[in-house]
């Protein structure tokens, strides 16, 4: 992760387009980047989403690199370290989503009885 931040921020400062890399900037340019990604799945079944042609793999796979190249900038530029926050964020889900009660469920935490 050190090793992408390192370049990203060289790629950056090569084409003066730190200046453009405003957190609220990047959080725009990321999500712009994550429906370039949900494009691709649009109106396919879930078996349809699963069965990409190589090329359409190939597709996906640069949005994919979109979508973190931005992710990975805004945390940059916030100070916040992406792997931290995955994993404490699948802490916290992990207590709002104990296995006994939620599995096979798709309910959000708060509609468990």
């Amino acid at each position: 992760m050190e090793l992408l931040r390192t370049r990203l921020r060289e790629f950056a400062k090569e084409r003066d387009w730190e200046q453009f890399h405003s957190p609220r900037n990047l959080a725009s340019a990321l999500i712009v980047e994550a429906a370039e990604l949900l494009e691709h799945f649009q109106w396919l079944s879930a078996t349809q989403s699963r069965q990409l042609s190589h090329s359409e793999l190939d597709e996906v796979s640069d949005e994919i690199g979109d979508v973190l190249i931005y992710l990975v900038r805004l945390a940059d530029e916030l100070g916040i370290d992406p792997l931290a926050s995955a994993f404490t964020k699948l802490d916290k889900n992990s207590e709002k989503y104990p296995p006994e009660m939620v599995s096979g469920s798709m309910l959000k935490y708060d509609k468990y009885e």
